[in-house]
């Protein structure tokens, strides 16, 4: 059990780290990567949980959605612009593999529609 908590600790740094460089960078996504830190911090330590939750990070780019409130039109439209973009480099890559390019598409539309239809568009503060 030690071992598997220590994992989780691991994973949640990583996650933290790539999620920050995430939110300076435009073409890197931060929101899989802090919601992967937040996951992991939940499951393996009650203090990095409290810990991550204050931060900044956290409160700009998570708490609104893990609350159920949903996420601003900027935030869905800088996720879905960052996935099509490295999505595409995928499908481009994968010009031999037909069923690859398939499937790369059919979950791209499904993210798309995901992010339009499924979480909720809440007004930006300020």
């Amino acid at each position: 059990m030690r071992i598997r908590k220590i994992g989780y600790i691991v994973l949640g740094c990583v996650g933290v780290g790539l999620g920050a460089v995430g939110a300076v960078l435009p073409l890197m996504p931060a929101f899989p990567f802090l919601l992967l830190a937040a996951f992991c911090f939940a499951r393996s330590s009650e203090r990095l949980d409290k810990w991550f939750k204050g931060t900044k990070l956290y409160k700009e780019n998570l708490e609104s959605f893990v609350q159920g409130k949903g996420m601003t039109k900027k935030t869905k439209v800088r996720i879905m612009v960052t996935v099509t973009l490295l999505m595409s480099i995928g499908f481009v890559m994968m010009h031999a593999v037909p069923v690859g390019r398939v499937v790369l598409g059919c979950v791209w539309v499904f993210h798309i529609l995901y992010f339009c239809f499924g979480v909720k568009t809440i007004p930006a503060d300020g």
